[in-house]
């Protein structure tokens, strides 16, 4: 989950519910970051996976050790370092975040804890990006009674059925749909 998400309570309903949970810590969480920072990742082992696709290549290195003691968060089993390095059109980016799972070695290796957190980001690239860019829901003036939530299953249903039609750039659907129509569905949905 996103480092939103890194909370007691997210922990709690998740192992609660008889499953594990990954949680992203990031910069902003200044105390458990640094902590984490802190461990000795130079002499733990890394895994490294390299993908190329769409004018991009993407380096994701993982680093897993048992929790230490001092970490106090509920069912805490690893934490991890995952270094993602991104080259881009010669451009290349560095992001390190660190995770905290109640997955144990045996059920998240580290090869299988950095697919998962892969997996989280194609979800949200996938669904909560195109929202955000295409459908620019953030700027959205419907604020009262359900509304919110009924344009928020518009925009998903829209882009469920653009997926099943077989698209994958939404905005670029959305583009085709608005010539070949009277209507233009992303008018709707961006109101």
């Amino acid at each position: 989950m996103d480092a939103l998400h890194t909370q007691h309570d997210t922990a709690v309903l998740g192992t609660g519910a008889g499953g594990d949970y990954v949680l992203t810590v990031k910069a902003s969480q200044k105390s458990s970051y640094a902590q984490l920072k802190a461990l000795p990742w130079a002499s733990i082992p890394t895994v490294t996976r390299t993908d190329r696709g769409h004018g991009r290549r993407a380096t994701r290195t993982v680093k897993v050790v048992d929790v230490p003691a001092w970490v106090e968060f509920t069912a805490a089993s690893q934490v991890a370092r995952l270094r993602r390095t991104v080259t881009r059109k010669g451009r290349r980016t560095v992001e390190i975040v660190y995770l905290i799972t109640s997955a144990d070695a045996r059920t998240a290796p580290p090869a299988l804890l950095a697919t998962w957190v892969q997996s989280h980001w194609e979800i949200e690239n996938r669904l909560h990006r195109v929202r955000d860019v295409t459908f620019d829901e953030d700027r959205s003036r419907i604020r009262t009674g359900n509304a919110p939530r009924v344009m928020a299953g518009l925009r998903n249903t829209a882009i469920t059925l653009l997926r099943l039609d077989g698209h994958h750039n939404i905005a670029a659907a959305l583009r085709h749909h608005a010539r070949n129509t009277d209507q233009p569905i992303n008018l709707l949905l961006t109101a």
